[in-house]
C-alpha cells in the first residue's frame, strides 16, 4: 500500500527578529518550503525590507515587514492583528528576537536586568499569549529559541543564561498547557554565529577546540531544526541542541 501524501493548507509564521542573521536564515528557508513569512524587526527596518523584497520576487505577497518594539506591551497584539490584516491565520510562531551582552555581576544594572528578561523572556510569554487563539484554530505551534547557555551557564552572562534557561521552562510548562491543540519545542543553538563584538580569533578557536565535531554551525543548521519541529506533528515540550556535541563536554 502507497503512502497517501495529504496536500496542507499554505502555513503562516511569524519570525521575531527576523531581518537578519539566524531570524533572516529561518524566514528564508520556511518561505522556500512554501510558508508565508511575518519578518518582524525594530531597528532593522532596511534589512528587514531587502529580505522581503528578496523572498517576494521569488514567491509574490510571500512575505511581509512588521515592525514594533517587543519592550512596549501593546506591541504583541498589535504584531498579531497584522497578519490577521493580511492573512487571516497564523500557524508558527517563532520566538526568535534575542538581546546577548555581557553583565558581570558586580556590574550589572536594574536596566540590564529589565532589557534582558523582557526581550528574552517577557516577548515570548505574551506574544505566545497573544498568537494563542489564532495558533489553536490551525492546531499551530511555538518554537522559541533558546541557547546551549540554558543548561550550562557563561561566566560574566548571568542574566542572559537566566534570560535562556527560563524560556527552556516556559517551553516544557506551556508545551503542557496548551496541549493537545498547540505544540510548543525550542531549539538550542551552539557556536553559530559569532557575536558582533567581545570575541577575538583566539576565543573562537578556544571555542571550536571543545566542539566535538571541531566546527561551528550555520544559521541554516538552526532553521533546518526548526523546519523539523514544525513538520513533525508528534512532537512537543523538546529541545534540540544544535550545538556539534558541545553540551557533552
Amino acid at each position: 500500500m502507497g503512502i497517501m501524501i495529504v496536500k496542507k493548507a499554505t502555513k503562516v509564521a511569524l519570525i521575531t527578529g527576523g531581518a537578519k542573521r539566524i531570524g533572516g536564515t529561518i524566514c528564508e528557508f520556511l518561505q522556500q518550503q512554501g510558508m508565508f513569512v511575518a519578518i518582524h524587526c525594530y531597528t532593522a527596518l532596511a534589512e528587514a525590507e531587502q529580505l522581503a523584497n528578496k523572498l517576494n520576487a521569488v514567491r509574490k505577497n510571500s512575505a511581509i515587514v512588521v515592525q514594533t518594539d517587543l519592550n512596549n506591551n501593546s506591541s504583541y497584539e498589535q504584531l498579531v492583528n497584522q497578519i490577521v490584516k493580511k492573512w487571516g491565520r497564523l500557524d508558527v510562531l517563532v520566538n526568535n528576537a534575542s538581546l546577548f551582552y555581557p553583565t558581570p555581576f558586580k556590574e550589572a544594572s536594574l536596566q540590564a536586568f529589565d532589557d534582558l528578561l523582557t526581550t528574552n523572556l517577557k516577548a515570548p510569554f505574551f506574544l505566545t499569549q497573544a498568537a494563542l487563539p489564532l495558533l489553536q484554530e490551525t492546531s499551530g505551534c511555538v518554537i522559541n529559541i533558546t541557547d546551549v547557555h540554558a543548561q550550562k551557564p557563561l561566566k560574566s552572562y548571568s542574566l542572559y543564561t537566566m534570560s535562556k534557561a527560563a524560556l527552556k521552562m516556559m517551553t516544557e510548562s506551556l508545551a503542557r498547557e496548551l496541549a493537545p491543540t498547540v505544540r510548543v519545542n525550542a531549539v538550542a543553538p551552539g557556536a553559530i554565529l559569532w557575536p558582533e563584538k567581545n570575541l577575538d580569533l583566539a576565543g573562537r578557536e578556544k571555542i571550536i577546540a571543545k566542539i566535538p565535531l571541531k566546527r561551528s554551525g550555520s544559521p541554516l543548521d538552526i532553521a533546518k531544526a526548526v523546519w523539523f519541529l514544525i513538520d513533525c506533528e508528534y512532537i512537543t515540550g523538546q529541545t534540540i541542541v544544535v550545538d556539534g556535541g558541545r553540551l557533552m563536554d
